[in-house]
């Protein structure tokens, strides 16, 4: 290149039109060397299969699955197990897959390449699309078949499992639950049994028992201040009638006492009566355990048996059983007065014994009363912790009957499946290598061999072609111009070379752009 001279287009097409060979040339050789390139390069295929997830067919609403993950999730999860090593090399071995490189190469190598040929694309909606590539276009198809079937079995057995696996979870918790439930049930019930009365929910039994039992002391306490009072007139009527004295003949002699209220003379039957007399007036003033009264009731029992024995042995006469009236009714009422008292004696025992009874069971209700708010923080602990243990048993057997029935469904496979949509296909062309493309680079990056070839040549060049390069460049006026001077034989010569030169290259540019023609059409 001159320095400082300035290039026109013409100088351009003159450069082109002098370097020609060296756009053409290399152009033409790089563009055959690339086609023929991929003109060998084996044929990739590809074959694909659509496969949709259909919703389980019994509605959400009425059973609900136990396998919540996204479907990436799960696609991704299933990939996994499908594409691990022991699932690929079964398939290689089936289909006889990469032979050559099993030849030379090691297993897993192998293994991975096939990794790297399947692909597997969720499409938009629910529906993911799984590819194979290869050489074979049947080949390559029987995989795909055999690649979208263990998807779809894959997911009905890990749907399975993960139902099974709920199942059986929820089935140990219940047990774990009904285990510890029947325990603080057991609790609860010795609890019970141990204070029985005692439980707040016995409180307002308890009460109103308590109130009952109040109400029937009152009225026993009542009956018997009415019965101690009857009794007491009893007394006075019995005094009375005891000292009352009925005239049936001769006063008998007084005679002189014995120092318990008897007299020493007179018939037994006489002697009783005394007796009689002043064992009420003694009773009236000691206890019936005092040892008097106890000494007077022997000596009366004593004249009772001698009084008794006399009248059998008296010989029956008027005489002797003519009483009169006004001692007849004296005796009568003396006897009904006495019998009176002696029922009214039993009958304020018997209510002194009830009352007793009475104030023991109302003594008793009230210590239950006392203790039902500590028996109530006792059961409001063990009630606690057993309302929880029964609210966990309720909802996991209500999750367990659930989970139950999802597992049911997918045993029956009516859940959530996999479903070939658009099942795997013989490719008719190869999906790569493109080779229009490749053809399309060579040429291109060949033009560029050639324009940087010109652009190298051009810059090395620093002859003059014309006298306007030498006035612009060394700024000296051309005198003369000389030509070149050639002999015709010389001139014929160079006119050979330069055919045969041309002819030459023209036919590599030729059979260069034939091969890469050929290509094309292909």
């Amino acid at each position: 290149m001159l320095p400082g001279k300035v290039y026109k287009p013409e100088d351009f097409l003159q450069i082109l039109r002098r370097r020609i060979w060296l756009l053409l040339v290399p152009f033409s050789i790089v563009s055959a060397a690339t086609a023929t390139y991929s003109r060998y390069l084996p044929d990739i295929f590809r074959s694909d299969t659509l496969i949709l997830v259909v919703p389980q067919r019994v509605p959400e609403s009425y059973v609900r699955s136990t396998v919540t993950t996204r479907i990436e999730d799960r696609l991704q999860s299933i990939a996994q197990q499908i594409l691990s090593r022991t699932r690929l090399e079964r398939i290689i071995q089936d289909f006889n897959l990469y032979t050559e490189a099993r030849r030379t190469g090691i297993m897993e190598d192998i293994v991975e390449g096939m990794r790297r040929d399947i692909n597997i694309q969720v499409v938009k909606g629910d529906a993911f699309r799984v590819s194979y590539t290869g050489d074979n276009p049947r080949t390559v198809m029987r995989v795909t078949d055999r690649l979208a079937s263990l998807f779809i079995e894959e997911n009905l057995r890990d749907r399975e499992v993960l139902a099974e696996g709920t199942n059986q979870f929820l089935e140990a918790q219940l047990e774990d639950s009904r285990r510890r439930l029947v325990e603080t049930e057991k609790k609860l019930e010795a609890y019970r049994k141990q204070y029985a009365g005692q439980l707040p929910s016995q409180l307002d039994s308890n009460l109103q028992v308590v109130s009952n039992t109040q109400l029937q002391i009152r009225a026993v306490v009542e009956s018997m201040n009415r019965d101690r009072d009857r009794h007491l007139m009893l007394e006075r009527q019995l005094a009375e009638l005891e000292n009352a004295v009925v005239e049936t003949g001769p006063p008998p002699v007084a005679p002189a006492g014995n120092g318990d209220g008897t007299t020493g003379g007179g018939s037994p039957a006489q002697q009783l009566e005394q007796a009689k007399v002043a064992l009420t007036q003694l009773q009236l003033r000691l206890k019936s355990d005092h040892p008097d009264v106890l000494r007077l009731k022997r000596i009366v029992a004593n004249l009772q048996a001698k009084a008794d024995a006399e009248a059998a042995d008296a010989p029956v006469s008027p005489d002797n059983v003519r009483v009169p009236p006004v001692e007849m009714l004296r005796r009568k009422r003396l006897a009904d007065v006495r019998a009176e008292f002696e029922q009214l004696n039993k009958q304020i025992a018997s209510e002194q014994a009830e009352e007793k009874r009475l104030r023991r069971i109302a003594a008793g209700y009230q210590q239950r009363v006392e203790l039902a708010p500590t028996r109530e923080s006792e059961m409001i602990e063990l009630t606690r912790d057993y309302t929880t243990l029964q609210t966990q048993y309720t909802n996991l057997l209500q999750k367990k009957e659930e989970s139950q029935i999802s597992a049911n469904l997918e045993r029956r496979q009516i859940g959530e499946q996999f479903k070939l949509l658009d099942p795997a296909r013989l490719p008719e062309r190869p999906t790569s290598p493109n080779r229009q493309q490749i053809n399309t680079f060579g040429m291109i990056f060949g033009l560029g061999i050639g324009i940087g070839l010109i652009v190298l040549v051009e810059l090395r060049d620093t002859s003059f072609k014309t006298d306007e390069d030498l006035v612009s460049v060394l700024s000296l006026p051309v005198l003369a111009v000389v030509p070149l001077m050639q002999s015709n034989a010389e001139r014929r010569r160079s006119f050979k070379l330069r055919l045969v030169l041309n002819l030459g290259l023209g036919a590599t540019v030729a059979a260069c752009l034939a091969v890469v023609a050929y290509t094309f059409v292909r």
